[in-house]
């Protein structure tokens, strides 16, 4: 088993800055791949990056070049650096993790452990 939770959510202007972070504990000996999703009410989850074991990434293209994954593998967490964030930004961001070597998906029942996440609204 392993335990997910997420930090760093909040209220931001446009074009603000936020670093969400994960802190994964358990049975974290992987290998695991691990990602970062968002869902607004009424609205299907969707994928916003992903970090395979060996540190290869994918983002979406709505956050490309805006919101960098990365991880601290010595402290067992994960973050997602969210820069000149947008309205459409706002969701509920949670955390999520998968026994896998390399692939690297979106597709949310293919991951095993979810945290509770962490609400982000960008407004002005």
């Amino acid at each position: 088993q392993v335990q997910l939770v997420e930090s760093g959510g909040g209220s931001v202007q446009p074009g603000g800055s936020l670093r969400l972070s994960c802190a994964a504990s358990g049975a974290t000996s992987g290998p695991y791949s691990m990602a970062w999703f968002r869902q607004v009410p009424g609205k299907e989850r969707e994928g916003v990056a992903v970090m395979s074991s060996g540190g290869m990434t994918k983002h979406a293209d709505s956050v490309k070049g805006r919101f960098p994954i990365s991880k601290d593998t010595a402290q067992n967490t994960l973050y997602l650096q969210m820069n000149s964030l947008k309205p459409d930004d706002t969701a509920m961001y949670y955390c999520a993790a998968r026994q896998a070597l390399y692939e690297l998906t979106f597709a949310p029942s293919l991951y095993q452990y979810w945290g509770q996440g962490t609400q982000v609204t960008v407004s002005s």
